[in-house]
């Protein structure tokens, strides 16, 4: 075998391993069927209401670059609901974000938001709920347009785990992991008064 012939295999080895890696064993090889068992995530009963969430972002290098804690309402009348949020990064800027979520026949998600670039798509099954989705980030932070996996799992007392990847070009750029937690309604003044 040439030299040639073995740097040429030896790369398609390499190529096809990192294919397969990436098909099979990797955050973005998840599929919704993954979580059809555990607590049932119903959107319009988990993220209805008041929720707190805290949370991180890593940088390309796996580096916390932010941190956030963020307010978060949720609304619904009957399949569609709105998601309002209002983001506090450890920089001081304050971001708000609204989505829209359509719940559709077989677990399908579409949702809208003013920053994200077309319509993302996703599915609830049993857990976990997965979102594909194209945002662009704010002017102050280079406006790029990036291509976002987002999964949520929800944990058997009602916190939903979140977990995204944010990639350009196919490389990862960020990822962010957080906690949503429903807050407790505020008692009646009937209450109160007891």
């Amino acid at each position: 075998m040439t030299p040639i012939l073995a740097a040429l295999l030896g790369a398609l080895t390499v190529l096809g391993v990192i294919a397969l890696r990436a098909r099979f064993a990797s955050f973005t090889a998840q599929r919704p069927a993954d979580y059809a068992s555990g607590p049932a995530f119903d959107l319009r009963r988990h993220l209805n209401g008041p929720l707190a969430c805290d949370g991180v972002i890593f940088g390309p290098t796996g580096r916390v670059t932010s941190r956030f804690v963020a307010d978060m309402e949720g609304r619904w009348e009957g399949s569609t609901g709105t998601l309002s949020e209002e983001f506090r990064y450890d920089s001081g800027s304050i971001q708000h974000r609204a989505w829209t979520l359509a719940l559709g026949e077989g677990g399908r998600i579409i949702a809208t938001a003013p920053d994200v670039v077309g319509q993302g798509e996703g599915r609830v099954a049993g857990s976990g709920v997965m979102l594909r989705y194209r945002i662009r980030l704010t002017p102050e932070a280079g406006g790029h347009v990036l291509d976002v996996v987002d999964w949520m799992y929800l944990m058997e007392n009602g916190t939903i785990m979140n977990r995204s990847q944010f990639r350009k070009f196919g490389i990862k750029v960020a990822e962010l992991v957080a906690t949503m937690r429903p807050l407790e309604k505020p008692a009646t003044l009937a209450l109160a008064a007891e």
